[in-house]
């Protein structure tokens, strides 16, 4: 007959604990799957209201909007993921009645923008024109920011660069250099407000 050996105690200890706390998550085992609800409200919400709730079949559209010359994000609900295109034209045609109400504005009027997604480099090339080319803009930078916020705030998205005709164009990032290279919401972290 073999011998017994016996475990030292703290070895038996530990796998008791072990135990006792798996088995202490609070979550009952289950034998079927089933659906639970997750709260409607964004997550990049500050405060809740009534109004975040969204009705199912609801996506969130992450815009960057203006206020008091500051980036301020803001989720609109609508029936279906947006594309790249169309949630710049929502950025372009500005704040709702409702977030005006709120003091959002936007440094976007007259840019008409072409969004081309790369999938392979999470890259978007935005080809940008105004409806008065020759008029000078003060409000630069702030109006790249929100683009670039707006467009990196999409799984699909982390980077952009502006084009014009093609070129590529020396953007300003909110420390005042300019750069052709791809930029990200981090260039612009000073400009957003963190309220």
């Amino acid at each position: 007959m073999p011998a017994v050996t016996s475990r030292p105690a703290h070895l038996t200890a530990l796998i008791l604990l072990a135990g006792s706390l798996l088995g202490a998550c609070g979550v009952p085992a289950e034998d079927e799957p089933h659906a639970i609800d997750l709260p409607r409200r964004p997550f990049t919400s500050s405060s809740p209201t009534a109004g975040d709730q969204g009705t199912p079949g609801q996506v969130a559209e992450v815009l960057c909007l203006v206020r008091d010359g500051r980036l301020a994000q803001t989720v609109r609900r609508i029936e279906s993921a947006p594309s790249a295109q169309r949630q710049a034209e929502a950025l372009v045609g500005g704040p709702t009645d409702a977030e005006r109400e709120t003091g959002l504005t936007s440094a976007l009027a007259g840019l008409s923008l072409a969004v081309q997604v790369s999938s392979d480099t999470l890259l978007a090339q935005v080809e940008i024109s105004e409806a008065d080319e020759g008029n000078a803009r003060t409000d630069e930078m702030i109006a790249y920011a929100q683009i670039v916020c707006t467009l990196t705030a999409r799984s699909d998205v982390d980077s952009v660069v502006f084009t014009r005709d093609g070129e590529r164009l020396e953007v300003p990032r909110a420390d005042g250099s300019l750069s052709q290279e791809p930029l990200y919401s981090s260039d612009y972290l000073s400009l957003i407000d963190p309220g």
